[in-house]
């Protein structure tokens, strides 16, 4: 270990988070190959903009917990890695939100741009930071970090709920609708 035996407190946690964040891969996986089976009308453009995501968060949350567990020499590597992951979720979060505005199949409401956007921007941005300050404010970056996990973790649980509802719900009554003969031309 790093010689930090503040990261030996944390082992519980991210135990638990990183298999949490391991195991909602899983299901999501296998929501969504339920969901395939059904026929659908032209939704890859929002799929790739709103699920996506939520196998990316759930993949830096184990991926985080995971890091947190290597055998680093110095904090400063450890705060590279950190590092480096925070400022690549912040510019995939970019790209996330540019692809929810320039997409025309959904309109995204404010809870959506809250939950797949500025939030999971914030946990990111979070990760960055805590890695910045990590080798002169362990402690607190420590914290920073576990709060970005589970910020990640809580975001990618709503959204995979969500698109699930979504999916289950709400299309079937869109798909349903257009299938109904106009009454006015018949």
């Amino acid at each position: 270990m790093i010689g930090m035996p503040e990261l030996a407190e944390w082992d519980s946690f991210y135990l638990i988070v990183g298999g949490a964040a391991g195991a909602l891969i899983g299901l999501q996986f296998v929501v969504m190959t339920l969901i395939a089976e059904r026929p659908q009308v032209q939704r890859s453009e929002v799929g790739s903009t709103f699920a996506t995501p939520t196998i990316i968060h759930f993949g830096a949350v184990l991926f985080v917990a995971a890091v947190l567990r290597l055998p680093f020499k110095t904090a400063g590597q450890l705060a590279l890695v950190l590092g480096l992951t925070g400022v690549l979720g912040v510019l995939y979060m970019c790209r996330v939100t540019w692809r929810m505005k320039s997409q025309d199949i959904y309109e995204p409401v404010f809870e959506d741009w809250l939950t797949h956007s500025v939030l999971p921007f914030a946990a990111y941005a979070t990760l960055a930071i805590a890695a910045f300050y990590l080798t002169f404010a362990l402690t607190a970056s420590l914290f920073a970090v576990g709060a970005a996990a589970l910020l990640l973790l809580f975001t990618g649980i709503h959204n995979a709920w969500d698109a699930t509802t979504y999916n289950v719900f709400t299309i079937p009554k869109i798909e349903a609708a257009a299938e109904e003969p106009d009454e006015k031309s018949g």
